[in-house]
């Protein structure tokens, strides 16, 4: 008998995200196979959705819309930030990610979409809020 994808499961797997137009997010393809733990925050809750009931051995291609996959753009993660505000030697580069540190710990990371002499605009959205994407799963192993 075949294992298939349970809420618990250990998985191996290549996956590949990707935009609809092709535009490459995330791929395991070229590389060794990911092992991750369902429910381990490895791999966003709503991904790990669709896995749920698929068969070890089989290979899969997901089209999801937005709502499905890293949620719609929310305006309200779009933030400008005074520079004095910001961590003292925080490197600050235009279209790059930007580590920060909440107060309890937790870290976050926010895309720096505008750069002046006096502010940041940074974007706490993930990279492909909004976007449908393409979402292919080769399932090695099921555990």
């Amino acid at each position: 008998m075949t294992a298939c994808v349970k809420a618990d499961s250990f998985l191996t797997l290549h996956y590949r995200i990707s935009t609809l137009d092709g535009e490459e997010f995330l791929s395991t393809f070229d590389m060794s196979p990911a092992t991750l733990q369902m429910g381990g925050g490895q791999l966003a809750e709503s991904l790990e959705e669709v896995l749920l009931g698929l068969l070890q051995g089989e290979h899969y291609v997901f089209e999801l819309e937005p709502g499905q996959a890293f949620g719609e753009h929310n305006p309200r993660l779009v933030e400008r930030i005074a520079r004095s505000g910001l961590p003292a030697g925080m490197e600050l580069k235009e279209n790059s990610i930007v580590e920060f540190t909440a107060p309890n710990g937790a870290a976050f990371s926010g895309f720096l979409r505008e750069l002046t002499a006096t502010s940041a605009l940074f974007d706490f959205n993930h990279p492909l809020a909004g976007k449908a994407i393409r979402f292919e799963v080769k399932l090695i192993g099921v555990m």
